[in-house]
């Protein structure tokens, strides 16, 4: 994982966050975070090596992408001494991307002390809407 933009995310979070995806699905895959805050998450994902055999971008890709953006503001908002665990997604795929980059942003709707729910917009370069999912996490002490 890369920060593209370390200026978004303070470095103290930032080292937090590519610790904490160093050798996983998220770095394989290629997903870059350009801003991290409780309430928003920015980051990107190459359409290349994340498809089916057909060239679209995998539907399963795009879950990865808005789970790993949901999960970072959730951790985010849980704050030091408590973790996040996804415990429900959804998304609906509305149109194929086929090269580039998908970006997606993720949104706090609800900002709890147990659970935490964002909602996780994806687009493609042209700016249109590929997908869009919601995520749940509980929150818990260490």
């Amino acid at each position: 994982m890369t920060m593209t933009d370390p200026g978004d995310v303070n470095s103290g979070m930032e080292e937090q966050i590519r610790a904490a995806h160093t050798n996983t699905l998220v770095e394989r895959m290629g997903i870059e975070i350009t801003e991290a805050t409780p309430q928003r998450v920015v980051g990107r994902m190459p359409v290349e090596g994340n498809t089916q055999p057909y060239g679209l971008l995998h539907g399963g890709a795009s879950c990865v992408l808005a789970e790993t953006l949901g999960s970072i503001g959730a951790a985010t908002h849980a704050g030091p001494g408590r973790i996040a665990m996804g415990v429900e997604i959804n998304a609906t795929h509305h149109r194929s991307a086929t090269s580039g980059y998908v970006t997606g942003v993720a949104t706090q709707v609800h900002g709890g002390r147990t659970l935490t729910t964002y909602e996780i917009e994806i687009t493609d370069e042209q700016d249109r809407r590929v997908c869009t999912a919601r995520l749940t996490c509980m929150l818990r002490d260490i």
